[in-house]
């Protein structure tokens, strides 16, 4: 079950500035941001139902912040997924959530999503009550921009002299890292996951 948060942050000027002098109130006016945001957090312990929740989100204008798995005061382990809106963003946004407990599936997982345009947006393992410890990563495409394929190599291991290695070689191809996290996966026990990316020709 998915639990929501709304919250509208709107910044006014207090009544009191009226009587400051009037340099002080051409500084706090300026300090006034030129619009507002809504912001929608979404925590869940299924991460079946999370990019459904998110598509939905991004269908009335929401765009995908930030993502974390872990232990919540009510909820156990969740992942909770932020989300932004502005009040002129317009839908423009699709996402999907991959989530596996194998890195080489992952791999497959985001060349598929990168092959029809999705970009990385996010990145963190989690540990779910029914798929054990996962790597949940979140995609994003741009329905407005120019149609761009995307390559990605994943990269994980417990030994940063091994990562330094894997990541010389990435870098050699022209991959640029993008995400980074640490965390304790099903097969390789507590390992530096890195996810690195290049653009490919259209």
């Amino acid at each position: 079950m998915t639990r929501y948060y709304t919250h509208r942050i709107v910044v006014s000027m207090l009544a009191t500035a009226l009587s400051a002098p009037l340099s002080a109130q051409q500084e706090r006016v300026a300090e006034v941001p030129a619009q507002a945001y809504d912001y929608l957090v979404l925590a869940t312990t299924r991460t079946s139902a999370m990019e459904r929740e998110m598509n939905e989100a991004a269908d009335v204008g929401y765009r995908f912040q930030g993502v974390m798995g872990g232990d919540t005061a009510f909820g156990g382990s969740e992942l909770v997924t932020l989300m932004l809106r502005g009040a002129a963003d317009p839908a423009r946004f699709s996402y999907r959530l991959l989530a596996t407990n194998q890195t080489s599936t992952m791999q497959d997982e985001m060349r598929q999503a990168g092959n029809t345009g999705y970009d990385y947006r996010g990145l963190t393992v989690y540990k779910s009550d029914f798929g054990g410890d996962e790597t949940i990563v979140i995609m994003e495409k741009d329905r407005d921009t120019a149609f761009v394929r995307y390559e990605y190599r994943l990269l994980a291991t417990s030994r940063t002299s091994t990562l330094q290695k894997e990541l010389t070689d990435a870098g050699q191809q022209g991959f640029e890292s993008v995400g980074l996290s640490v965390g304790q996966t099903y097969f390789g026990g507590d390992e530096v996951l890195v996810i690195t990316r290049k653009t490919l020709p259209q």
